[in-house]
């Protein structure tokens, strides 16, 4: 999730689409805190681990 953030961040700056720098701005965020809270040991969604 990190990595398609990333991808339509960049994507979106070079070709000037604000839709598409918002939503890689949100996967980000999200993927972010998820590997964070992964990274901590706790569960997510009633995992253990989140893939």
């Amino acid at each position: 999730m990190i990595i398609l953030g990333l991808i339509l961040l960049i994507i979106g700056l070079v070709a000037s689409i604000a839709i598409l720098k918002t939503i890689g701005i949100i996967l980000l965020v999200i993927g972010l805190i998820l590997a964070l809270i992964g990274a901590l040991g706790n569960g997510i969604g009633g995992r253990k681990h989140w893939y």
